[in-house]
């Protein structure tokens, strides 16, 4: 998930014509593949027996009893044994065994029983799963999470040992790369991190939104984060946005977390998405923090990419304290004629205007391709705050919420792509597919050459059943990165599903 601004020359890379002779071919090949007995890049399978096809099918039927199937994932979820085993039995109808049909029952999401038992920490649940059914310890679900993680998110101390015990991976990361260090230290379980930690998971595991320290700094987790810190995690190492610590610390506002880094050698001046943290601080009109960082060396002259330095940011919000505890120290900038707290001020909010006023310009223009719109640094270091709200609030599964702060994120940078992609897959998550369509799209015009535009299209025509659709956009996505096995499994599944769905894989009566 990118939180630096996106270049224009990489957002409008001239592939125009490289993807229309993609899509053709793609249209064509996908059409073949749904409507013919053999899926073109699945040849190599048409050597299984029709039998074990056959089989896979009745299977599947066998399970498409909805409240069968919702029922036992609830028993699983609310600790309920006695149904739980009395709901295997009734599942098993074609006496396929029933550790093979709990394993195959999942949710929309491909969340099993046991993901269920793990995140409420039912462990009795999960012994029964494991030991009795020989359920397999570490299946993934559509975010490519684990019951382990699902019982780590939650703080299920004894869940997480017994999971760990009977084989569970620790160093498993979803599909965001969290993985249940991450989500330990989110919380701040310091129990459970030295849990995870005693099983020699990588302290320095790299997520979307960071490493554990990141992600417990961002939480304000003082706890952890000294944990972390007094088990060698390195203070000042950067996700790929240039994301630290540091400012995690400061932009979820705390100050005894940002205290704890800057003792262990935490740099205060670090820049990310054009802004230290000093302007972060500012723009929060946090005076305990910008007291901090001033004290641990924050330098109040430093420019943002807009040429903005931290006085400026808080004149701009109008925060006549920041203003003031900043002036004494802030070297005179060009063009204030009257430097004084409401001269700054006044000075800044004018700009605001004129800038408000050339962005609603920049934005009216009409083109097939989206135009690239100037953004203040001011509005590029908002839209990261924005966006940050938005990546805690996906890992707390606050879907909705998380689109409000996306919104947020795209309204003052409309150049960022990688927040219409967050944003697509939340409505996606949330049920709501035509409207995580119409951000997959929006992304793909952003950035036409980025394979996972295509998988967020791909998912969002899937939902809605449109398979030809969702295996022509996966399709596209093989020939940006053909090595990406996700985007060739969705497509493989979507050709599968399509095949079902217009009925080529049903049995001839005749035979």
């Amino acid at each position: 998930m990118g939180l630096a601004v996106l270049s224009r020359e990489r957002l409008f890379r001239s592939t125009s014509s490289l993807s229309r002779r993609r899509r053709g071919s793609a249209t064509s090949a996908v059409r073949v593949c749904l409507l013919s007995p053999v899926s073109l890049p699945a040849a190599a399978a048409a050597a299984a027996a029709p039998r074990v096809a056959l089989a896979m099918a009745d299977a599947a039927d066998a399970l498409s009893a909805r409240s069968k199937v919702q029922a036992f994932l609830e028993a699983a979820r609310a600790g309920d044994l006695d149904s739980l085993k009395s709901l295997v039995a009734a599942l098993d109808e074609e006496g396929t065994g029933a550790a093979a049909v709990a394993a195959a029952v999942r949710d929309a999401n491909k969340r099993t029983a046991l993901h269920f038992a793990a995140r409420e920490g039912r462990t009795d649940v999960c012994q029964f799963l494991i030991d009795q059914l020989g359920l397999p310890v570490d299946p993934r679900d559509d975010d490519g999470e684990t019951p382990l993680i699902h019982a780590a998110r939650q703080g299920y101390l004894h869940t997480v040992k017994y999971l760990l015990d009977h084989g569970a991976d620790p160093s498993v990361a979803s599909s965001l790369g969290a993985t249940a260090l991450h989500h330990a230290a989110g919380i701040g379980n310091t129990e459970l991190m030295k849990l995870l930690l005693s099983k020699g998971v990588d302290i320095e595991s790299e997520s979307d939104a960071g490493t554990p320290l990141v992600w417990a700094a961002g939480h304000g987790q003082e706890d952890a984060v000294k944990l972390l810190l007094q088990q060698n995690a390195k203070p000042n190492i950067e996700n790929a946005d240039g994301i630290t610590a540091l400012l995690s610390a400061v932009a979820a506002g705390s100050l005894p977390c940002l205290e704890v880094l800057i003792e262990a050698g935490a740099d205060p001046n670090i820049r990310a998405g054009g802004a230290t943290p000093l302007h972060i601080a500012a723009d929060s009109g946090n005076i305990e923090l910008i007291k901090c960082l001033l004290k641990a060396g924050g330098d109040p002259n430093t420019c943002d990419d807009d040429g903005l330095k931290p006085i400026q940011v808080a004149a701009w919000r109008n925060n006549h304290e920041v203003v003031e505890l900043l002036l004494p120290l802030t070297s005179p900038i060009p063009g204030v004629s009257n430097w004084s707290v409401d001269g700054l001020i006044e000075y800044m909010l004018a700009k605001e205007t004129e800038e408000k006023s050339e962005l609603k310009e920049a934005t009216s223009l009409k083109s097939g391709r989206p135009q690239p719109v100037e953004v203040s640094s001011e509005a590029k270091k908002r839209s990261l705050e924005a966006k940050l709200r938005g990546d805690d609030a996906f890992r707390r599964k606050d879907y909705l919420v998380a689109v409000d702060a996306y919104t947020q994120a795209t309204e003052l940078d409309p150049n960022d792509a990688a927040v219409l992609s967050n944003r697509s897959l939340c409505w996606l998550r949330a049920g709501q597919a035509e409207r995580a369509l119409e951000d997959a799209k929006a992304c793909r015009a952003l950035r036409p050459d980025w394979a996972k535009a295509c998988y967020r299209e791909g998912a969002a025509h899937r939902l809605l059943q449109r398979f030809e659709e969702a295996a022509n956009a996966f399709y596209e996505g093989v020939q940006l990165e053909p090595e990406n096995k996700e985007l060739v499994s969705a497509f493989r599944e979507a050709i599968e599903a399509g095949r079902k769905f217009h009925g080529v894989d049903k049995p001839n009566p005749a035979q």
